[in-house]
């Protein structure tokens, strides 16, 4: 059974690795700050119940709470003081561009993404945190980059025109 003092030691040793990811999830610190915060929250309540693998349960409640809250606030607007970001098509910096298609990709995609190559876990722990099976993280993990070589603002010229002669 785990106690306060394994939660604490825990939680100071993981922290840095566990924020990481949460941005990588929803690309805000401030919003990733929140997201570890209530996942921190969720682990410590069930702390004595958690088992011998501390890091993926916490890593799924991360991962789970990331994906609720998208199904609850995906068409909530942002006020902000600031005008629009440039459109991706100005941007030249190649990483902006490639970050910004990462953020168009489906929560579960980018989640599958952030997981397996940010985070450099194995299949098996990835199916384990999504809950999923590893069949499907394997989908996913094909899926994912074949929508980014299709994205319009990160295909090359000839592949969007030709894809917009497909779909126009």
């Amino acid at each position: 059974m785990r106690d306060k003092a394994d939660f604490v030691a825990f939680v100071e040793a993981r922290s840095p690795r566990l924020l990481r990811t949460a941005y990588l999830l929803c690309r805000d610190w401030a919003q990733a700050e929140d997201l570890l915060q209530a996942a921190l929250v969720r682990a410590w309540r069930v702390w004595g119940r958690v088992g011998e693998h501390p890091d993926a349960y916490v890593s799924r409640v991360l991962v789970n709470t990331h994906l609720s809250w998208r199904r609850r606030l995906w068409r909530r607007e942002l006020p902000t003081d600031a005008p629009p970001e440039t459109a991706a098509a100005d941007m030249t910096d190649e990483r902006a561009v490639l970050w910004a298609a990462l953020g168009r990709l489906p929560p579960r995609q980018r989640a599958v993404l952030v997981l397996r190559y940010f985070e450099d876990l194995p299949e098996a722990a990835v199916a384990e945190i999504l809950n999923c099976s590893i069949g499907t993280v394997k989908s996913q993990s094909s899926k994912a980059p074949a929508k980014l070589r299709i994205d319009p603002e990160i295909a090359p010229p000839a592949v969007a025109s030709r894809m917009e002669g497909e779909l126009g």
